[in-house]
């Protein structure tokens, strides 16, 4: 048997000998004490048959910590360390969000220093169900996310239920990096040097490049000796264990249309390569795993899921942040911070929280009844990638991509628990990036305008009987659009590659809906606004349509399935108007929202931050995550929110001698 570690390969022989042995006992019921006064569960989960299969390991008889939270068993915990049964009220450092950049930059502030840090999450720890790559798209349709949507715009998301576009962003101690896909990439030079060369002193790519492999443990065989590579970091970076025949064919056509085959986040490696996911042996590696995991009784970094945040404790006088209030158990606490408060809250949850404190437009402001403390454009920036999942090849030949119906069954999910190489460990069907700069680019550097993630299948991977639909129920596809346009091919074998705007010029922006910390705030996308976007996009899919008319594509049949979107149905198929159409009934967010706590130095008027993070106007107050940046990336952002929590708490550690 190979496994690389001891205890886990214990834990899982017997989850899955406990596998086999439940599903011959009767269905797992879910008790009555679990229901709330109107009948519905307070924990929803999604429907999946490998889901179905974990949650039959729990005993019949099993009693939970919390009987209302029925993954509770599965569940990581994080108890406060030296047998603490509260937190302090006071610590030298207090960091709002443990997601991507908060776990982070939590885990290196208390390393080797006695400077302590509180780390406050509103989600709750992540378990074992989340660490199944292919159950990822699942997973933005519970409670492991904030469900936000967009507000209305009329031309976008018009095939999307409610016609409102969904931005789930992650709840959970690891924040999006729980239930994301778990792609790394770092972005181009280009990226970080335009950013640098905005003013931001420390941010280009050759310093951006020492926190990226900072955090780096890579195993990819081939690029991992290579000098931009780490082999010796905490946050596992891999390729996915087990592929279909597609990826060859996409790497093979790319080389055709003079796209190299790379490892991508090389600072040459403009072109095609296979993906990388900070997965280990099969399993996710959030950012919480990573960071925070092993140091749970490192009596310096105290970590209080379940833990909401809503409001910076801010002196109006002084402009000195000194505190948060937060609600735990429906109460109401305080806590102080002898030195700096943190905002890692994300691209929504962060410049609510400025806000909410006194810190953003004046006129918003006043016009919810906050009391201004500092006039700041916060949230009055937006940038977020946007994908158009609806461009799919049919094949004529079968059992060569992923449908669910065939590889998310009882024996790929045993060899899963056993050797991390099923179909089970694909994250969404994944298995290649190909980064192009379309034919009406008008960047004059050698920067790509269209990210392709090459998909093993497509949307209709997930269908058929019993099937869980998740990622098409993920993006809030509503039924009666999907079923007109890819009914026809549903549960068969398909190739597609989402197609991700890397660099749109359509700006959106944030604001409050009222002053109470529990609504969420108002999201404008903005999405297409800019014609410019709508073109990037048509040149993207006919740059597919080459890849997919090559020989390595037709050795499968591969043959464009004609949508048929009620709403395009005055439009030619295939016609650029008819894409412009399809494009704006799928208009869907590949959760990498930036820009909204916008950094930048003295003087820009844009900006909320400075190049070293504090917020301009207010001492003792930064803000680490993505929120700060300041321009588009052509990068998922997760590896960038890492990235930037390594780099500020190296500024921390320099602001105060640590």
């Amino acid at each position: 048997m190979a496994c690389k570690n001891c205890v886990v390969t214990i834990v899982f022989s017997v989850l899955a000998i406990l596998v086999i042995q439940t599903l011959q006992q009767k269905e797992f019921q879910i008790s009555k004490e679990t229901q709330d006064r109107k009948g519905k569960l307070l924990f929803s989960y999604p429907q999946s048959p490998v889901l179905d299969l974990l949650l039959k390991t729990a005993a019949p008889n099993y009693v939970a910590r919390n009987p209302q939270d029925i993954f509770d068993f599965l569940r990581d915990s994080y108890p406060l360390p030296g047998g603490l049964e509260s937190p302090l009220d006071e610590y030298d450092y207090v960091v709002v969000g443990a997601g991507s950049a908060g776990s982070a930059l939590a885990s290196r502030l208390t390393e080797g220093s006695k400077a302590s840090v509180l780390l406050l999450e509103a989600g709750k720890p992540e378990m074992l169900v989340t660490d199944v790559p292919v159950l990822a798209p699942l997973f933005q349709d519970t409670d492991y996310a904030w469900q936000y949507y967009m507000e209305r715009q009329p031309g976008v998301c018009m095939g999307m239920e409610d016609e409102r576009c969904f931005w789930p962003r992650g709840k959970a101690v690891g924040g999006t990096s729980v239930i994301n896909y778990m792609i790394y990439t770092r972005g181009r030079p280009q990226d970080w040097d335009r950013i640098a060369g905005d003013g931001n002193y420390g941010w280009s790519y050759d310093n951006v490049l020492k926190y990226y492999m900072k955090s780096e443990k890579a195993t990819l065989k081939g690029f991992d000796e290579n000098p931009y590579r780490n082999r010796y970091g905490v946050l596992p970076v891999e390729f996915v264990p087990v592929r279909t025949k597609l990826i060859e064919a996409f790497l093979e056509a790319g080389r055709l249309m003079g796209h190299r085959t790379v490892d991508y986040n090389a600072p040459d490696g403009f072109g095609f390569g296979y993906v990388q996911v900070t997965i280990s042996d099969g399993r996710r590696q959030s950012s919480a795993k990573a960071f925070l995991h092993k140091h749970k009784k490192r009596m310096n970094l105290h970590i209080l899921p379940e833990s909401r945040v809503i409001k910076v404790l801010i002196d109006p006088n002084t402009k000195v942040a000194y505190g948060v209030e937060y609600v735990r158990n429906r109460l109401k606490r305080t806590v102080k911070a002898r030195r700096e408060i943190i905002l890692s809250a994300g691209p929504i949850a962060s410049p609510q929280l400025l806000m909410l404190s006194g810190v953003g437009p004046k006129q918003q402001l006043t016009s919810v009844g906050i009391s201004l403390i500092k006039d700041l454009p916060v949230g009055q920036t937006l940038y977020d990638h946007i994908c158009f999942p609806g461009q799919i090849f049919s094949l004529n030949e079968t059992n060569v991509s992923f449908t669910e119906n065939r590889d998310a069954t009882l024996p790929a999910f045993i060899r899963w628990l056993y050797y991390g190489d099923s179909g089970i460990a694909s994250p969404g069907a994944v298995e290649g990036i190909g980064y192009i700069k379309t034919e009406v680019s008008d960047d004059p550097e050698d920067v790509p305008d269209i990210e392709l993630i090459s998909i093993g299948g497509s949307i209709v991977s997930d269908g058929g009987p019993g099937a869980s639909k998740g990622v098409r129920k993920g993006m809030k596809i509503k039924d009666s659009v999907f079923n007109e346009a890819f009914g026809s091919i549903d549960n068969t074998d398909t190739w597609s590659t989402f197609l991700m705007l890397l660099h749109p010029k359509s700006k959106g922006r944030l604001e409050l809906k009222d002053n109470n910390p529990f609504s969420f705030p108002k999201l404008y996308g903005n999405y297409l606004t800019d014609p410019r976007d709508v073109a990037t996009f048509i040149a993207g899919i006919r740059h597919v349509a080459k890849l997919a008319s090559t020989e390595p594509f037709q050795r499968y049949g591969a043959k464009l399935h004609p949508a048929n979107y009620r709403e395009c149905r005055m439009f030619a198929f295939d016609t650029d108007e008819y894409w412009e159409c399809a494009i704006r009934t799928l208009t869907a967010t590949l959760h990498h929202q930036i820009g909204t706590c916008r950094m930048g130095p003295a003087g820009d008027p844009e900006a909320v931050v400075d190049p070293e993070l504090r917020v301009h106007g207010i001492q003792g107050l930064r803000v680490v995550d993505t929120s700060v940046l300041p321009r588009t990336i052509s990068a998922h952002t997760n590896a960038p929110g890492i990235m930037i929590g390594e780099f500020a708490a190296d500024l921390i550690k320099s602001n105060w001698n640590l």
